[in-house]
């Protein structure tokens, strides 16, 4: 059984930082891409960050030049470091994940999602 869990996310105000963790765990045999979703109230989940196994990390317009996404691939771990946050990056943020596992049935590839972190920036 695979699980993604997010944790870190708070209350701060405008112009302050969090950093977001997400840990992958279950039978995992490696991970290809990860990615940070957010998802405003009434409004669609939207791409916040990428980054491939390799470490190649692409962003969504808003957040260039303040979000940071890493990874350690030995711990299955993503984080995303956010900086001179924005009332407007109020979200529940969602881990993401293509993976490949192994279970009773063999190897498979699926990708999972985290339950979300809740992100609340005061102005």
């Amino acid at each position: 059984q695979v699980q993604l869990v997010e944790s870190g996310g708070d209350l701060v105000q405008a112009g302050g930082s969090l950093r977001l963790s997400c840990v992958a765990s279950g039978s995992i045999l490696s991970i290809s891409t990860m990615d940070w979703y957010r998802q405003a109230p009434g409004m669609q989940r939207e791409l916040v960050a990428r980054i491939t196994s390799g470490g190649s990390t692409n962003y969504g317009e808003s957040v260039k030049g303040r979000f940071t996404i890493s990874r350690d691939n030995a711990k299955n771990t993503m984080f995303l470091e956010m900086n001179s946050l924005k009332a407007e990056d109020t979200a529940v943020y969602y881990c993401h994940a293509d993976l490949l596992y192994a279970d009773s049935e063999g190897i498979g590839r699926k990708d999972y999602w985290g339950q979300g972190t809740q992100v609340t920036v005061s102005s």
